[in-house]
């Protein structure tokens, strides 16, 4: 059963990889604009949500959370040194300092479910602005991006060697999540394209 485990947490990683490389070349030719608080956010609450998974016992199932969250740390910084979509609003900063203060919550409570549960709505409400993004500019982000994660989450809760709340919610919503933002990208392009 573990051989099966990590086959997906091979596939993840692999998914990872073949997701995040075109998209960072995407940024380096000014294709797409990511935003800087959205990845920023992303970077904080994957990584630590890695750290509570593999505290957790989620063994080769984190595997492509942890090279995930350090992707992510990557995108971020160019999203602000090719300062692509710096449109920051008083709510972005709200969840950027939720993000930070997660970090002394685990300390404190030393509980990773919790953890993982403020985190995962975090991460979920970094969406917001780029949803907003995407809804003023539906084609300022590739739909195959989002649909390889969906994908590469749904086989992260496969891989996990145990489930529990702390260990499943975060790739679970992180995959549902994928899902809604491509149905909306469809939904405004199309609307666009017909109004245009």
């Amino acid at each position: 059963m573990i051989l099966h485990k990590e086959v997906f947490a091979t596939i993840a990683i692999a998914l990872t990889f073949i997701a995040f490389i075109p998209y960072i070349v995407s940024i380096l030719k000014g294709s797409v604009k990511p935003h800087v608080f959205s990845w920023a956010i992303w970077s904080i609450t994957t990584l630590t949500v890695f750290f509570a998974q593999w505290s957790e016992g989620a063994g080769v199932g984190a595997w492509s959370t942890g090279v995930s969250g350090c992707v992510t740390v990557l995108i971020a910084m160019l999203a602000f040194i090719k300062r692509v979509d710096i449109t920051i609003t008083r709510s972005d900063w709200i969840f950027f300092i939720l993000a930070i203060m997660s970090l002394p919550l685990w300390y404190v409570t030393s509980d990773p479910v919790w953890t993982v549960v403020i985190l995962t709505s975090i991460d979920l409400m970094a969406f917001a602005p780029t949803v907003r993004k995407i809804y003023i500019m539906p084609f300022s982000e590739p739909i195959l991006f989002f649909a390889i994660f969906a994908l590469r989450d749904f086989l992260v809760v496969l891989a996990l060697e145990h489930y529990s709340v702390a260990t499943v919610l975060f790739p679970a919503s992180i995959s549902t999540s994928c899902i809604l933002l491509i149905a909306m990208m469809i939904y405004r392009r199309r609307a666009v394209s017909i109004s245009a």
